[in-house]
């Protein structure tokens, strides 16, 4: 059973997550601001956060960038009632994987955890498939209409990355850190680049193509 910590100020709006949460079969924790969250990750493990973007004491934002410090991984949601390009642009560039305009929909919410869960679990097994292509990262071997396709680590990476989060925007930025790392002295061009070889190998691929979104990152589409 999944472990769900739920950071929000609004004590009506954690108490409606809470319920619809756990009555769908998770474990649900609550903190009512940042530094309540970052205490109970201490305690307890998480496997997905949800958080408010607008919070006392500590934000939705600083709490994303101290939990990417130390956790690449964990899928978090952040729900806010912001809904204009600038607060998009925020969300993604600190480390979050999704987000929601409040008012929430809870059933759309709950499709939000379950696919957040999921992604989770793969990047957990090392594998993902996206129709016909499959990616193996402990063999570090694509698999695409019949054909074994070696590439090399960062190619990969960034793959496997897009490819377990299909629509999911990744920044420039965080990419460089993900994959390049913080003290890597590579810049922008060096992913452009990776993201054109990239294209054209799979150009013909009918699974997914690698799309551009201005003024903030890359992302996979099915298609």
């Amino acid at each position: 059973m999944s472990n769900l910590l739920i950071v929000e100020d609004n004590p009506d709006l954690l108490e409606l997550f809470y319920e619809v949460l756990s009555e769908s079969g998770y474990n649900v924790f609550g903190a009512s601001d940042g530094l309540k969250a970052l205490e109970k990750m201490e305690q307890q493990k998480i496997d997905l956060l949800i958080a408010d973007l607008m919070m006392p004491n500590l934000s939705g934002q600083e709490l994303v960038k101290i939990v990417r410090k130390t956790d690449k991984t964990l899928p978090i949601l952040i729900v806010t009632a912001r809904d204009d390009y600038e607060s998009m642009q925020t969300v993604f560039s600190t480390g979050a994987d999704d987000y929601m305009i409040k008012p929430v929909n809870t059933k759309e919410l709950l499709l939000r955890v379950k696919a957040l869960l999921r992604r989770a679990k793969i990047n957990a097994e090392q594998k993902v498939q996206v129709g016909s292509t499959i990616l193996d990262s402990e063999s570090m071997t694509v698999f695409s209409e019949g054909k074994e396709i070696i590439l090399p680590l960062k190619e990969f990476q960034l793959l496997f990355r897009f490819l377990s989060y299909p629509n999911k925007i990744f920044t420039r930025q965080r990419l460089m850190d993900e994959i390049w790392g913080m003290d890597s002295e590579s810049d922008e061009k060096t992913i452009n680049t990776h993201i054109n070889r990239l294209r054209e190998r799979f150009s013909d691929c009918p699974d997914f193509e690698i799309v551009t979104i201005r003024g903030l990152g890359y992302k996979a589409v099915k298609k």
